[in-house]
This record gives structure tokens, C-alpha cells and sequence, in this order.
């Protein structure tokens, strides 16, 4: 088992910043790959980015790429998305994911734990 609990959400003007974190619990988080996946109102639950179990391989949805990271630091138990040049439409939900299978992948049903979220809400 693997308890996420993501933190680092808030209100920014757009353009601004924000560094969302998902800190795990558990002894075996390095072999997890992590995801981080936002829903907005009405809206299903969209990938955003994926991180392999080492760290060392990476994908992104197209519309944040260049603007947001992903990273993971094992000896943390923590994966990060620092996001940049924010928009109104990155407003959401955020949650972090847990694939115990290593995939990565950016379809949400291939991973096992999820966060309870942290909202995002970028104001023009």
C-alpha cells in the first residue's frame, strides 16, 4: 500500500509559478513510476505528466510541455511538478498517481494510488 498526499496549490495570476509536491508513504516508492493528472469542473481527469521509477525518463501532455517538469527524488518518497507561465486554463485539480506496474503511462487507469488532490486556480 501507498498513501500520496499531494500540497502546493493555490491561486496565481497567470504567468506565475507553483511547485506542487506528492510526498508517499511506504519503503518500495522507488519502484513506482509517479504521474501527476488534473481535472477541472466538469471534466473528466486528464494526464498531465508521467516520470519512469528511476527518474529518467519523462512525458508530457503536449499543451504543458515547456512549461512544466515532473521529477522525483527517491530518497524523498517525493515526485514534484514545478509549472511555469501558468494559464487560466491549467485551473484544476491536481492529483499525483502510483503505478506499481512501472509503466508510466498516461492513461489514469493503469495506476493503483492516488492523492486527494490539491487545487490549482491560475485568475487572468
Amino acid at each position: 500500500q501507498v498513501q500520496l498526499v499531494e500540497s502546493g496549490g493555490g491561486l496565481v495570476q497567470a504567468g506565475g509559478s507553483l511547485r506542487l509536491s506528492c510526498a508517499a508513504s511506504g519503503r518500495t516508492f522507488s519502484s513506482y513510476a509517479m504521474g501527476w493528472f488534473r481535472q477541472a469542473p466538469g471534466k473528466e481527469r486528464e494526464f498531465v505528466a508521467a516520470i519512469s521509477r528511476s527518474g529518467t525518463r519523462t512525458y508530457y501532455t503536449n499543451s504543458v510541455k515547456g512549461r512544466f517538469t515532473i521529477s522525483k527524488d527517491n530518497a524523498k518518497n517525493t515526485v514534484f511538478l514545478e509549472m511555469n507561465m501558468l494559464k487560466p486554463e491549467d485551473t484544476a485539480v491536481y492529483y499525483c498517481g502510483a503505478d506499481k506496474w512501472g509503466r508510466g503511462s498516461g492513461a489514469a487507469g493503469e495506476y493503483d494510488y492516488w492523492g486527494q488532490g490539491t487545487q490549482v486556480t491560475v485568475s487572468s
